[in-house]
């Protein structure tokens, strides 16, 4: 009897244990959170090789009822869900723009088109969509400095850094630059991904950032926790030091 009760409780604590672990493992959802008067955050995860679930930061600015998308979530689905948020909160999306052309800023590019809503790249991330997705945004941007609002959201190729080519997006009223996988967080011990970067380089795109917006209040990469031009400046130094260990 007692044997009996010593492996009904073993098999408990077993299918206790399997829940929990499933429960643990379960995959986090997209998020959407207002951080600034008419900005809200979207934070989605995908699950990257031995980095586990990964997330990824984009911005969703609303001007009166008409909103913009500021770099798609990982996947379709998770964009087709901010979309439908949008609709519930009352905005009309007018638009998105993509910052580069890795998946964790253009991810969602397909449902946005298909739903003819107006996708908006850089010219250089055009052209690498295409050479790796076999996909494009509906609008092509030419400038280096082009307004997708006039005097409120402002998109900016500073140079080569994360990748060839990587924009900035600059929100003029509440001073804040969406700099997307172009910086670090404080935290990051080196500069993460360099399969597509442009390291030697990037240390005068930030100087190009910093030169461009000289009153930046507010920094929000792609990855990690929000701050201030201490992101940039930290950005530059992993830069510079890591051409410095190359040129040993």
């Amino acid at each position: 009897m007692f044997g009996s009760i010593n492996v009904l409780g073993k098999l408990t604590l077993y299918v206790l244990f399997i829940i929990s672990f499933n429960l643990n493992a379960a995959d986090p959802k997209l998020t959407i959170k207002p951080i600034q008067n008419g900005v809200y955050e979207h934070i989605s995860y995908q699950h990257v090789g031995q980095w586990g679930n990964v997330a990824a930061r984009g911005l969703v600015v609303v001007d009166g009822k008409e909103a913009y998308m500021i770099d798609t979530p990982w996947s379709n689905s998770d964009t087709e869900k901010l979309i439908n948020w949008t609709k519930e909160q009352g905005f009309t999306l007018k638009a998105a723009v993509v910052t580069h052309f890795h998946q964790d800023a253009s991810g969602g590019l397909t449902a946005l088109n298909q739903r003819n809503i107006p996708t908006y790249a850089y010219k250089k991330t055009n052209q690498l969509l295409k050479k790796h997705k076999g996909l494009s945004a509906t609008h092509i941007i030419e400038e280096d400095k082009f307004s997708l609002l006039k005097d409120k959201i402002e998109v900016f190729y500073p140079g080569g850094g994360h990748t060839a080519d990587n924009v900035v997006v600059w929100l003029e009223k509440p001073q804040t630059l969406f700099a997307g996988c172009f910086v670090k967080g404080l935290n990051s011990k080196n500069l993460g991904n360099l399969e597509d970067a442009r390291v030697s380089t990037w240390p005068t795109s930030i100087e190009n950032t910093l030169s461009a917006y000289p009153h930046i209040k507010h920094v929000f990469p792609g990855h990690g926790r929000a701050g201030d031009i201490s992101l940039l400046l930290h950005t530059a130094k992993l830069a510079k030091n890591y051409l410095a260990e190359q040129s040993k």
